[in-house]
């Protein structure tokens, strides 16, 4: 991890004295949840450097599980429950609106005018400022931008005269002739890594060569569009990477962290990654230090590569005893300042647009100056409330196909029918 720097701490705290106020004698104490990938350290730093400003506040942070899934599934049981002990909270870009319909965060439109909330969100990339609303409803500020990319392995694609892949072909081709010449030093090297346990990120595992392939999830008139050539396509695509030895044969049981980690020792060439892994791999305890490339995930021959967008945001607690208070911190928390020490601390992909070719974060995450045409061009998953059961049907779906236990035509039929299920009981809502 990088220094930290005092114009850094002065920048964020000058932000937070100017813009939001010097803060009151009152004292208060606020419970922030953070997942444990999102860079929980880091974020203490930030918390410190808020506190500096506003002597009244105090900032606790409470780390939760290290998949979107299980922080999810604790934050369900207690905001279900109308628990006042987390004010704050780190949500997935996929959640809003899930949180909007069962009425677990603040409408932040009460804390502003409509040209202020104008004003407030034209600074963001318009991806973020559009999935944090929710019906007009303005439901989270954005902490983070993110996506999916491709990181592979310098030094290994240098020693046998490839180029980084632009087809999902030719990445097969270039893994299986360098793990052919690689196993023999280093027997744990895989070729591509990529989420299959019932996770989220499993979900991107399956769309991202669906969208390749020219799919769709759902048309315009609400009609799922699974079970098709592309859905084909992007299952089989797995499959045949598994059987060439290309992706590990215990696929179904990877994890987001646990492949980063994995990538990190030096026991992958290709990975299909989120932004957040980079800062890791330039860390000193990294053994793939200075050996990591990033570039966009491939396309099939003859289409378009695609990408899921990802990214985190700041709710407030609808059951938080200090609502203004926790709205004072979340507006510094995603404030340019913030962003620009993410993207350095943490190699977080910033939420606003300029900042993509800031000297000072370039200087640490150099491959950022390619990213923001990646980020602005990457898709969404659905936005919709009853976005959770979606999700549990590709992921689980998915994960079965990996594991051997259903057929990719098995898969696409029980995705196709209990989609249109969900998507139906979405349209008589």
């Amino acid at each position: 991890m990088q220094p930290i720097k005092f114009v850094c701490l002065g920048s964020l705290a000058l932000l937070g004295a100017s813009l939001l106020g010097a803060g009151s004698a009152k004292q208060v104490t606020l419970h922030v949840f953070v997942g444990g990938q999102e860079r929980p350290n880091v974020m203490k730093q930030l918390f410190k450097m808020y506190e500096q400003s506003h002597p009244g506040v105090t900032v606790k942070l409470q780390v939760g599980g290290a998949t979107s899934n299980v922080q999810q599934s604790y934050l369900t049981t207690v905001l279900s429950s109308h628990d006042s002990s987390i004010d704050v909270l780190l949500l997935d870009i996929i959640r809003p609106a899930q949180y909007a319909a069962a009425g677990w965060a603040v409408n932040l439109n009460r804390f502003m005018t409509p040209a202020q909330k104008s004003k407030l969100l034209s600074q963001y990339l318009p991806v973020y400022s559009h999935a944090d609303q929710v019906s007009g409803k303005l439901m989270a500020l954005p902490a983070f931008a993110d996506a999916q990319f491709l990181y592979y392995r310098k030094d290994l694609l240098k020693k046998f005269g490839f180029q980084p892949p632009k087809t999902w072909g030719q990445l097969l081709h270039e893994a299986k002739v360098i793990l052919a010449k690689e196993h023999k030093t280093n027997p744990y090297l895989q070729g591509l890594l990529t989420a299959g346990a019932p996770i989220e990120g499993t979900v991107c595992t399956f769309l991202v060569p669906f969208w390749g392939a020219g799919g769709t999830l759902v048309n315009s008139h609400n009609q799922v569009q699974v079970d098709t050539p592309a859905g084909k396509k992007a299952m089989n695509f797995w499959l045949t990477a598994m059987k060439e030895g290309v992706v590990p044969s215990n696929i179904a049981g990877v994890v987001t962290d646990g492949m980063r980690r994995q990538f990190q020792n030096g026991d992958a060439i290709f990975e299909q990654q989120w932004s957040y892994a980079w800062n890791h791999f330039q860390s000193s305890s990294s053994k793939v230090r200075g050996k990591v490339g990033v570039v966009p995930l491939p396309s099939f021959a003859g289409g378009k590569p695609a990408t899921c967008i990802g990214g985190w945001q700041w709710a407030v607690s609808s059951y938080s005893n200090h609502p203004n208070a926790s709205y004072k911190l979340i507006r510094y928390l995603s404030s340019p300042p913030a962003s620009k020490f993410l993207a350095i601390h943490a190699s977080n992909l910033p939420v606003f647009p300029d900042l993509y070719t800031n000297p000072a974060i370039l200087k640490v995450d150099p491959w950022f100056k390619e990213a923001l045409p990646v980020v602005l061009t990457a898709r969404s998953r659905p936005i919709s409330p009853l976005y959770p059961k979606i999700s549990e049907i590709l992921r689980d779906d998915m994960n079965a196909v990996l594991a051997g236990t259903m057929s990719a035509d098995a898969a696409l039929k029980d995705m196709q029918s209990r989609l249109q299920a969900v998507y139906d009981q979405s349209a008589a809502h």
